[in-house]
C-alpha cells in the first residue's frame, strides 16, 4: 500500500527535525571525528610552540620569579624580585635578564607543545574509536563529545612528566642560576639522575585536571556556543574564542598547584624540598593566598600566552591538514 499524505508529511517532518538538530550541534556525537595527519599534527603544534618561545618566555620568566619569592611584594620591590641582579642595569640589559635558560627553554617548550596540542588527538582519536559511544551514554551526544575531548587532554597532560627534566633546567635557569654552579647539561644530568624528576606527581596532579580543563573549555565553547558538529570547521575567530575559554579556566584550576611546582623544581639540587613540607610552610607562613601568588601575571600575561598557543595550533593544524 503506498503511504499516505499524512505518512510522508509526517516522515519529512520528522527528517527535517534531524537535519535542524544536526545543524544545531546538538547531535554531535563523542564517536563522530575527523583525522588529521600526524604531520599535519607535528607541524602545527611546533609552529605555535616557536611562535609562543619567540614572543612570550620574558613573561614566563617573571611570572616564575614572582611564584618562587617567599614573603610579600610591594610595588618597590618588584624591579628587584624580577630583575634581580640586574635591577640597577641598562633597560636593554634587564630585558635579556629575562632570558636565562632560552636552550632548555626552546627545547622545553616545543616538545611540551608538540606532544600537548599534537598528541592530545591521538589520545581523542582513541577514545572516540573504542569509548565514544560510553561518552555519550553517560553524559548524553554533546556533552559526551566535550568531556572525552577534556579526558583526552587530561590523559595527555599526565604523560607530559615524561619531559618534565627540561622543564625543571628551565625554571632554575629562570629563577635560581646559582643551582648549576658552571655545570653543563649532560654534567648536571649525570650528577643528579632521576633526581631531575622531582615534583613528578605534583606536577602530574596539576596537569590532569590543568590540562582536562582546557581541552574541556575550548570544546565546550565550541559545542554550547558555536553549535560545532566539526570542532575542525571552526574559523580562527572561533578558534581564539575557544582558547580563551580554555586557557582560563586551565589557569585557575591549576594555579595552587603550579605554585608548589614552581618551588619544588626551583630548589638547590643538593637541598630538596618535598611537596607537603613545601605546602605545610605556605600555610603556616604565607597563608593561603599564597597559592595563588604569581596568578594575576598568570591570567594577564601567561594566559595570553597560552591562548596564543593554543589557538596556533587549533588554527594550524587543521590548515597544515588541507594542505596535505
Amino acid at each position: 500500500m503506498a503511504p499516505s499524505a499524512s505518512d510522508a508529511a509526517a516522515k519529512a517532518s520528522d527528517v527535517a527535525a534531524k537535519a535542524a538538530q544536526a545543524v544545531a550541534g546538538t547531535s554531535s556525537s563523542a564517536k563522530d571525528f575527523k583525522k588529521e595527519a600526524g604531520a599535519a599534527r607535528v607541524l602545527g603544534a611546533g609552529c605555535a610552540g616557536i611562535a609562543e618561545l619567540m614572543v612570550f618566555h620574558p613573561v614566563d620568566t617573571t611570572a616564575k620569579r614572582l611564584m618562587s619569592n617567599h614573603g610579600k611584594v610591594s610595588i618597590s620591590q618588584l624591579n628587584s624580585v624580577i630583575f634581580r641582579d640586574h635591577a640597577n642595569a641598562s633597560v636593554p640589559k634587564r630585558f635579556l635578564s629575562l632570558f636565562p635558560g632560552l636552550g632548555y627553554a626552546a627545547a622545553y617548550k616545543i616538545l611540551q607543545r608538540v606532544y600537548k596540542y599534537g598528541g592530545q588527538p591521538y589520545a581523542r582519536d582513541y577514545l572516540a574509536k573504542n569509548h565514544g559511544d560510553s561518552f555519550d551514554r553517560a553524559f548524553g551526544k554533546g556533552n559526551g563529545k566535550a568531556i572525552m575531548h577534556a579526558t583526552a587532554g587530561s590523559l595527555i597532560g599526565i604523560g607530559e612528566i615524561v619531559i618534565l627534566p627540561l622543564d625543571v633546567l628551565k625554571i632554575k635557569r629562570q629563577t635560581n642560576p646559582e643551582a648549576f654552579r658552571g655545570r653543563g647539561l649532560f654534567k648536571i644530568i649525570a650528577d643528579e639522575g632521576f633526581g631531575l624528576y622531582r615534583g613528578w606527581g605534583w606536577t602530574a596532579a596539576r596537569n590532569a585536571p590543568g590540562s582536562f580543563a582546557l581541552f574541556g573549555g575550548s570544546a565546550a565553547a565550541k559545542e554550547y556556543f558555536y553549535k560545532l558538529k566539526d570542532y575542525n570547521a571552526a574559523t580562527w575567530g572561533q578558534n581564539f574564542v575557544a582558547s580563551i575559554a580554555g586557557a582560563s579556566a586551565s589557569l585557575l584550576v591549576s594555579a595552587p598547584l603550579d605554585v608548589v611546582k614552581t618551588r619544588i623544581q626551583n630548589r638547590n639540587f643538593e637541598n630538596p624540598e618535598s611537596g607537603f613540607r613545601i605546602v605545610s610552610n605556605m600555610v603556616k607562613h604565607e597563608g593561603m593566598t599564597s597559592f595563588f601568588k604569581g596568578l594575576t601575571p598568570k591570567l594577564l600575561m601567561t594566559g595570553p600566552k597560552l591562548v596564543f598557543s593554543f589557538w596556533l595550533a587549533q588554527t594550524l593544524i587543521p590548515a597544515f591538514n588541507k594542505l596535505m
